[in-house]
């Protein structure tokens, strides 16, 4: 099981909450991305909460790519 630090990557207000309750919330629940910065990954991809960051496929090849180089 992975365990997280949530202090680290969410706002103050979000770090108590449960996970299902993050993934709901809007992007911007994470440390360092504005109400601005959710508003553009809304307009640019439809990307509304947590959850739909972290399905968005350009995100999940990313994290695949770096992934492969990390084992190469």
């Amino acid at each position: 099981m992975t365990s997280i630090d949530l202090t680290k990557v969410l706002d103050k207000a979000w770090a108590d909450k449960p996970v299902a309750e993050v993934l709901a919330a809007p992007v911007s629940a994470l440390k360092g991305v504005s109400d601005r910065d959710g508003e553009l990954l809304d307009q640019a991809f439809g990307v509304k909460t947590v959850a739909d960051l972290a399905a968005l496929k350009y995100v999940r090849r990313a994290q695949a790519l770096a992934e492969l180089a990390a084992a190469g």
